[in-house]
């Protein structure tokens, strides 16, 4: 979970990168976070959302694309495998695969 937090904090930087290089304001807006009692609930609702992540990611490679923004899309293609990597991780702690 370590490596996995260290690499969300990498993938919110690399996004706010792009944004502020295509003159946006990046900016933090997260969901309001649960805390569960027991460590099955907690990887279930990180499965959640790790799900969620995925699929925005999808979105935002072919809103991307769609811009002509290729290093863009690039960018998210990597850090959607990463992504994925994380759901097969918590897939595997649950015992689910």
């Amino acid at each position: 979970m370590k490596e996995h937090a260290s690499q969300e904090l990498a993938h919110a930087l690399e996004v706010a990168k792009h944004i502020d290089y295509l003159g946006g304001d990046p900016t933090v807006k997260s969901q309001e976070a649960e805390y569960p009692q027991d460590s099955k609930t907690m990887l279930e609702i990180n499965l959640r959302a790790e799900q969620e992540t995925i699929k925005n990611y999808r979105e935002r490679i072919r809103q991307a694309e769609r811009a002509g923004e290729f290093a863009l899309s690039e960018t998210l293609r990597s850090i959607i495998v990463q992504e994925q990597d994380h759901e097969i991780d918590l897939k595997d702690a649950l015992g689910l695969r």
